[in-house]
C-alpha cells in the first residue's frame, strides 16, 4: 500500500497530510463545453430560456462549485482560494456553450480539482437551465488545460 498516497497502513482511505509542504502560488485552468441544438443556442443567446439568464446563473454555479470541491470530492483538501475567474461564451460554429475556469491560491496543494469542479458545475447548470427545451444536450471535453506551482511542476495541455 506504500505506493498509494490516499491509504493508511491499514489500507483505509486517508487524506494526505500536506502540512509540511511549502506554500507556493498555484493556478489551474480547466475547460469544457455543452453542445446544444440551434434552437436552444438561439434561446440562450436571446435570453429566452424561461429559467433566466443561463450564462449568468452558470457562472455563479461554477464559482460555487469550485468553492465546494472538498464537499464533493472525498480526498480534496479545503483550500483558501484567492480567485476564481469563470468565463462562459457562445460558439456558434459548434453550437455550444464554452466554459473556462481559472482558479488560484497560495497553498500547499493544487487547485486542479477546483477548476474542474467549476467547469462541471457550470456545465450542469447550463443543462439544468435548458432541459425544458432540450433533453439531448451533451456535456463534453471537461479537461485540465494547465496547472502551475507545487513540487510536481507545471503542466500545459497541448490542444489541437
Amino acid at each position: 500500500m506504500s505506493d498509494f498516497t490516499h491509504f493508511n497502513e491499514q489500507g483505509r482511505a486517508a487524506m494526505v497530510d500536506v502540512g509540511m509542504k511549502p506554500l507556493s502560488r498555484r493556478v489551474a485552468v480547466a475547460a469544457g463545453r455543452v453542445i446544444v441544438n440551434e434552437h436552444t443556442f438561439a434561446l440562450i443567446q436571446s435570453g429566452g430560456i424561461k429559467k433566466g439568464d443561463v450564462l449568468a446563473v452558470a457562472q455563479i454555479a461554477g464559482i460555487m462549485g469550485a468553492k465546494h470541491t472538498p464537499d464533493m470530492i472525498p480526498m480534496c483538501h479545503p483550500i483558501l482560494i484567492d480567485g476564481i475567474d469563470l468565463q462562459l461564451s457562445m460558439d456558434e460554429k459548434r453550437s455550444s456553450v464554452e466554459i473556462r475556469a481559472v482558479v488560484s491560491c497560495d497553498g500547499r496543494t493544487g487547485v486542479e480539482m477546483e477548476a474542474l469542479s467549476a467547469v462541471s458545475a457550470a456545465a450542469l447548470t447550463v443543462y439544468d437551465m435548458c432541459k425544458a427545451v432540450q433533453k439531448d444536450m451533451v456535456i463534453t471535453d471537461i479537461r485540465l488545460l494547465s496547472k502551475t506551482g507545487g513540487v510536481h511542476g507545471d503542466y500545459f495541455r497541448e490542444e489541437n
